[in-house]
Formats: C-alpha cells, structure tokens, sequence
C-alpha cells in the first residue's frame, strides 16, 4: 500500500488549489514545497522591516460573487470557499500607451469600447464583433495552433489597434515570442478585457493563508524544505518521489506543478527539454516611496502599459533589459486600498537569461544595481522621475525566478508547448499550473482543480 494516494510536486497556487480539491474528496494527500513558504512565483519575503510580494500585481477575471458561471467563483466553489466572504479591491482603471494614441480599460468592458470609438472610430463596430467572437470560442478544447496576430489582422484591420490590445494579453500571459495561440489570446482576452483586474483585501500572505488552512482542514498533509529529486518509475507506471536526502515516498498518483522543463528531468522523460523551455522572462523592481508621492504620480491608474514603439517586439531581448515596453504596475491604486506610509511602484522589463546566467557573482550584483537604475530611470520617463523618492528597492532577475520557482531560465509563462490535458506516458503521473496552458492566479488555480476533477477523481 502506497503511503500516499496523491503527492503534488510543488507548492504554487496551482499546487495547493490541486490539493484542497483532492483533499476534499478524501484523498490521502502529500503536497512538498522545497522553500520555506508556499506560494512559488506568487509568494512574499521581508526586507528592512517591509513584506515585499513576488509577482502578485493583480489578479485577473474578476467577478460579482452573484456571477455563477465566472472563472473566480466557479473556483471558490470547487475549493469550498465563501465567494461572499472573499474582500476584493477592483481596479481603478489602467492604460496602454503607444507612441500615437493610448486607451483606458476598467472591470467595465464599455470604458475600453469608448476609448476605441474616440481613438479609432472606424473599427469599434469591427470591435464588437471582435468581442462577439471571443465570447464564442471554446478556448480548452484541444485545437491546432492558429495565430492570434493574423485573426485580429481579418477581424479588426487596424493595426496599431492590434499591437495595442496585445500586449496588456501577451505580457500578463504568453509564453511564446512575437505571436500567440488564439485560444490563449481568447483566454487573456476575456480575463483582462471583459473580466478586469483586482487584488485581494491583505496581501498575498494572507491569501496564502486562506489557501493553505483550507487544506489543512480537509486533512491534506503539507511538506516545506522537501526538494524532489527524482519522479521514481516502476515499470510503466511512477512508483512515488525521492527528495533530495534520499527519502523515499511513495504515491497511487503524482502531479507535478514544475513546468515541463523540471518534470522531464525529473523522470527522465524522452522528451528535448529545450524544445519545451520558455524564452521570456523579466526582470521586476519594486519601489516603495511615500504615499503621498505615490498617489501623485498617475493618480487613479492601476497598471500602465507602454512601448515606445509604433509596433510590440514581444520577443526575449538581445540586452539584459529591453528597456523600449514594459508594465508600471501602482499596487495602492485599486479601490478601497487604504493609505500606509509607503506605497509600491513596480515596474517590469522583458529580460535575457542567459546573459544575466553567464555572469560572475560580482558582476552579476554590479549588473542587477546598473539596470535597476536604468529601469527605474526608464519608467520615470512614462510617469516621471521618482528614483530619488525612494525609499527602499529591490529586484528580482530571470535568475531569481528559477531559483524560487524552478521555471527553467526564468521563464515566467513556461514552456510555448502545452500538455493540456496534463496527461504524460505514464498513467498515474499529471502536470499541472503554467504549462498546461492555464495563466495567471486564477486560471494556475483551476488548472490543479481540474487536472484532480479529470484525472483523480473519476
């Protein structure tokens, strides 16, 4: 008898989203976490007294909680928790800036029709059918690649209008460069466009902590400083986990939340890894000053999106930062956010790994304070200059996202090719979170509840 019914590889929200499901349902459940925190991209850590957050800039697909059929509340339901009882903070509005023209979008889908009829009256009628096709389409029914890019080009014609409306999609959500599947677009498309950003009332902490105790209470068992060496095979069927110190655990079942990348070496799965890691990754600094600065600089705008460009270069950069897009993100600008002594700025840069990998530790450091200052720099020039406001600053490069995460290369979104069915060879072994094809927190959550509700539960 295994010693486990479920062990999930990985203790990011798709992890934990996956074990509250299981554990619900009275599996026998075992969820290792090699940090000392869950959370993985999503998580938090202290500097000088301050709780910084890694990566939770907002959440997407907002919902009313009386809105049955939404992402956000169909998740709460799967994880039996209180939509009712979950605060949320609702955006003010947030921007995408062109060299040429720049619109507005707020959780009210007409703000971003509005601002399109006055910036580009010919297409708003195109537009509405746009919407009209999107909400159609059946983005999680396998189908073959079709381009993002040449749909828009047939629906709209209007091209800046599509550079436009792709990068707030490909920079919250798109693993591969220069183009990206419609069925993504259309899953991006609805949760930025027709759904709308939020954050949660607290920090990313707390919501952790939610997650977490909720887990517990339905018996699952939790693992921190537990890092998987080895996916143990027996004959054609995986047989449990190694972690590093040797111990060995067995499972009826594993799911890996480790991208392709990890899982393939974890298995030795005949597969080329390299084909299935991902090429974009970021470097993100994050600025507090004090408030009332903050509130000065964009008032009532949450994120802003900018390329200098007439076009978007969403590709990985040849430099350490490509320094011409990137997204501001105002974490205080959200409703109902109350007032500290400080406020963040975060500002968020397309990035190469290898060049940051190929440097030495001392030039590394050298490296990460030069372009921190060049990317800080940089957004002054969108919002201006509040470098010399700051009082503290921090930030994480593509190196840091592999360490904390194990995303190969830092490659936030994963692998371009998707498993999404999270099927492998082997029966009893699943992948779950960014490289089943589900992004952002909401959607990393109900990849794990549905990998469990298709596979594990049957």
């Amino acid at each position: 008898m295994a010693d486990y019914q479920l062990i999930i590889i990985g203790g990011g929200l798709s992890g934990i989203a996956a074990g509250i499901r299981s554990a619900r349902f009275g599996l026998k459940t075992l969820l290792l976490e090699q940090h000392t925190i869950p959370g993985g991209l999503n998580s938090y850590y202290y500097r000088q007294g301050q709780m910084l957050e890694t990566g939770l800039h907002a959440m997407t697909n907002y919902a009313q909680p009386g809105d049955k059929r939404a992402p956000l509340n169909r998740l709460f339901r799967q994880l039996k928790l209180s939509r009712k009882q979950f605060t949320t903070h609702e955006q003010y509005c947030s921007e995408i800036r062109f060299p040429d023209a720049s619109l507005r979008f707020s959780n009210q889908p007409l703000l971003l029709e509005e601002e399109i009829r006055t910036s580009f009256p010919a297409a708003v009628d195109r537009f509405s059918r746009l919407k009209e096709l999107v909400a159609a389409y059946d983005p999680f029914t396998p189908a073959p690649w079709r381009s993002a890019r040449n749909f828009l080009a047939e629906t709209l014609g209007e091209p800046l209008l599509e550079e436009m409306l792709l990068l707030p999609l490909m920079v919250y959500g798109n693993a591969e460069e220069h183009d990206m599947d419609l069925g993504q677009f259309v899953i991006m498309f609805r949760s930025i466009f027709m759904e709308g950003f939020f954050r949660p009332a607290g920090t990313i902490r707390e919501f952790l902590s939610l997650l977490t105790n909720q887990y517990r209470e339905f018996g699952g068992e939790l693992r921190y400083r537990a890092l998987v060496s080895e996916i143990v095979r027996s004959g054609d069927r995986i047989q449990g986990v190694r972690l590093a110190g040797g111990e060995l655990i067995s499972a009826d079942a594993v799911l890996s939340t480790v991208g392709m990348p990890g899982t393939i070496a974890l298995t030795g799965w005949d597969l080329p890894a390299k084909a299935y890691g991902g090429q974009m990754s970021f470097m993100e600094t994050v600025s507090l000053v004090p408030w009332e600065v903050a509130a000065a600089i964009e008032p009532r705008r949450t994120i802003l999106f900018y390329n200098t460009r007439p076009t978007l270069c969403y590709q990985r950069t040849d430099s350490f930062l490509d320094l011409s897009w990137g997204v501001i993100c105002f974490p205080s600008n959200f409703v109902g956010v109350e007032a500290e002594p400080y406020a963040q700025i975060r500002n968020t840069n397309a990035a190469n790994y290898a060049l940051w990998k190929a440097a030495a530790p001392e030039e590394y450091r050298e490296l990460k304070a030069a372009w921190t200052r060049a990317a800080v720099d940089n957004a002054g020039t969108v919002i201006g200059a509040y470098r010399q406001e700051v009082v503290y600053q921090d930030s994480f490069t593509p190196l840091t996202i592999e360490r904390y995460t194990r995303k190969a290369e830092g490659a936030i979104y994963g692998s371009p090719l998707k498993i999404k069915d999270g099927t492998t060879p082997w029966p009893n072994l699943f992948i779950a979170g960014t490289d089943q094809g589900y992004l952002g927190i909401v959607g990393a959550m109900l990849s794990g509840v549905t990998v469990v509700n298709q596979h594990l539960l049957q």
